[in-house]
Order: structure tokens, then sequence, then C-alpha cells
């Protein structure tokens, strides 16, 4: 099959996920795919961001703010514009001349720039699990059937899973869990882990605070979410399972019985291209799997492990504004952890003890999330004050 030409805007394009999909886009490129990056959006790497604008000769860019925009109008041809700041990010998204938006904007300040891209009519290759952790109903009422492709491995697994069996067919969806560097610790040996420790991933090579998120499986938890509004799975037909070697990403349990799995090296650039070539394969791929020397493992998730994965979890379930504060406490409690400032079991107890404060309401817009994380904010921040010193 011939691929149609795609017009990119890669947002988020100097972090984890940014940088692969570039890589990505190189490689395509010089086969000869007819591939073009449009629109390129990052934080403060103005150096950086500006190299790659002009490398692909782009026709706007986004920085994080005025200072960091000035910078890059220095260092960047007069015909490229530059834009900063959130209305700058929904502007990259909803760019006319790009068809295939990437959003690896990390947190939850990508979900504007999702709902931009939607409206907009662009087809997303969604990166940013914020989006639909803390947005879901919006971005469902914003989208239509297939404009979403999900980039998450477990998520691309399914994806491609269930286009093949029909719905009625289905008993159970399960997506993987490597369980992080500390999955064969007790619950009481994690009190002095460092954040070098944390960051240490046994499988992936990611982002710092989705590293931690894959610690405490809060990230998990997050994919739980996203799996229930991406494909209309009732809560309990999905289910999590530890697998340390991190190949098979997601499996479906059939009705009579069968399993199908989808299985890939642990590379994002797999699930990357795949979104951003959607829904056509090209060879080769970035990484192939030695199956002669595989050995599979997969363990059940017990409700004494992960704490702050059940309670991100029940806010999931609860809806409204409860993930929204569930993602805010956690990105705040994880900077300090990273900061040195808490411990890391209490990244868990500071999530507990926001969400024990918040009383979730129903979602009719931005406003309410908005408010709902800016409370459990300082929500956490408080916390973080409380226990400062212990770590």
């Amino acid at each position: 099959m011939t691929l149609p030409p795609r017009r990119l805007a890669i947002l988020g394009a100097t972090g984890s996920i940014g940088t692969q999909a570039i890589q990505v886009v190189r490689e395509l490129r010089s086969r000869g795919e007819p591939f073009e990056i449009k629109v390129l959006a990052a934080g403060r790497r103005v150096e950086e961001l500006s190299a790659l604008a002009r490398e692909f000769q782009v026709e706007l860019v986004c920085l994080a703010g005025p200072e960091e925009a000035a910078k890059a109008r220095a260092l960047l041809p007069k015909g490229i514009k530059v834009v900063y700041g959130p209305e700058g990010l929904a502007q990259a998204a909803a760019w006319p001349d790009v068809d295939l938006v990437l959003n690896a904007v990390v947190g939850a300040r990508g979900l504007r720039a999702t709902l931009a891209a939607l409206e907009a009519g662009k087809t997303l290759a969604l990166a940013n699990k914020e989006s639909l952790v803390v947005g879901g109903e919006l971005v469902l009422a914003a989208s239509r059937p297939g404009q979403i492709i999900p980039v998450d491995s477990e998520h691309a697994a399914l994806l491609q899973l269930l286009s093949g069996v029909r719905r009625e067919e289905l008993a159970r969806a399960w997506i993987t869990a490597s369980g992080g560097p500390f999955r064969d610790r007790k619950p009481e040996e994690l009190s002095g882990v460092t954040p070098e420790e944390a960051l240490a991933h046994p499988t992936w090579h990611m982002g710092p605070r989705i590293t931690v998120d894959s610690a405490t499986l809060v990230n998990k938890a997050f994919e739980v979410i996203e799996a229930h509004h991406l494909f209309g799975l009732a809560w309990e037909e999905i289910g999590v399972l530890l697998h340390p070697q991190s190949i098979v990403h997601a499996l479906l349990e059939l009705s009579d019985g069968s399993f199908l799995a989808q299985l890939a090296a642990p590379d994002m650039r797999i699930p990357i291209r795949a979104a951003l070539t959607h829904p056509i394969r090209l060879p080769p791929p970035p990484t192939r799997l030695p199956l002669a020397q595989l050995e599979l493992s997969f363990r059940k998730l017990t409700a004494d492990r992960f704490p702050a994965f059940w309670t991100v979890l029940e806010a999931g379930k609860k809806g409204g504004t409860a993930p929204a504060a569930a993602n805010a406490a956690d990105e705040v409690l994880v900077d300090a952890f990273l900061a040195g400032k808490i411990p890391f079991p209490a990244i868990a107890e500071g999530i507990a003890e926001v969400l024990s404060r918040h009383s979730p309401v129903p979602l009719t817009g931005l406003s309410e999330l908005e408010e709902a994380d800016a409370w459990a904010r300082e929500e956490a921040r408080r916390f973080v004050e409380r226990n400062a010193g212990k770590a």
C-alpha cells in the first residue's frame, strides 16, 4: 500500500516521545515516505527546538512563554511564526496546514491542545494520556470515531487486537505493567529508595514523571482510565497483569477461553510509527523480537501492593473532576519526590489524602477541571510541606 502524504504537528517535540517521533520521521523520510513536519512545540528548550525547526523548515513553533519565544525569533528565519503559552499551543494543534497532530505534551496542559486538534478536524495521535484521564468525557464529546489514534504501547496494542474481534466475543481486555524497579520489594522497604533508583526503569526509557508513575503504577491506573474511554470498555472488562519483560502489551480474553496477544519489543518507536502511519504497516521494524530467546511471565496485581494504583483507579471510576484532582496531586507529589522533599511512599499517601478531601462534580466544560486541578495542587503542596524532610 502507498502511504498518503502526512503533514505533522509534533507537540512536546523535545520530550521523550517527541524526540523518538522525530527519529521515526527522519527514518521514514530517508526512505522516501511523504512526511512533512509543519509545526513543532516545546517548553523551554529553545535552541533544540530552533534547530529542529530549521531542519524541517516548519511553518510555526510554540514555546512556553514570551521570553522563550523572543529567543526563538532571534534564532529562526523570518518566515517561521513563533507563538507561546496555552493559546499558542492550541493554535499549533489547530494549524491549517496540518492533518495529523502528535500530542506528546506532558501533563494536564495537553488537554487544551487535544480539544483544539479535535475541534479543528485533525487526526490525533495521542500520547498525552492526561487528556483522557482528566477530560475523557470532554474529549469523547469533541471527537468522531477513528479520529484518535493511541500512541501508548498498551492502547496501540488494544486498537490492533480489537479490530479483529466482535464485541460480543470479548470477555475481558488485559493490559500489562512491568511493575517498575520496585516490583519485587516489600512495601516496608520503599521508604528509603532514591529518585535515581525510581528513574532506573528495567525495560522502558521514558521521561522522569512517567517513569516514577510506572514505579507507583499510577501510570497504569491512568491507562485503565484511558482504555475505558478510548474503547468503551466497562471497568470490569479491563484487567491488569504484571509482566516484567514488557513484551506482551495487551491481551484479549475471548468468550470461548481463547486469548489473543500483541507482542513487540519495549521500544516506543514501534507504537509511535504505527500511529504516524496508521492504518498502514511499514517495514522494517525499529527493533525485532528474538523469539527463540524469550521467556514470558505474568503475575496477578494484588490489592496490597501499589496502593496508588487502586486509589487513582477508584478516582477514575468516580469520574467528574476526581481524575483531574488525582492527576494534579500526582504531578506535585512526583516533583516533590524527585526534588528529595518527600519519601517515595508519600506519593501514594498524598494522592489518597488529597482525594479523600475532594468532592467530585460532573464535567460540563474546562472550568470545573481547572478549578479541581488548582485545588488539588494546593492541597498536595500543603501535604508536601507537612511531610518535608522525612525523605
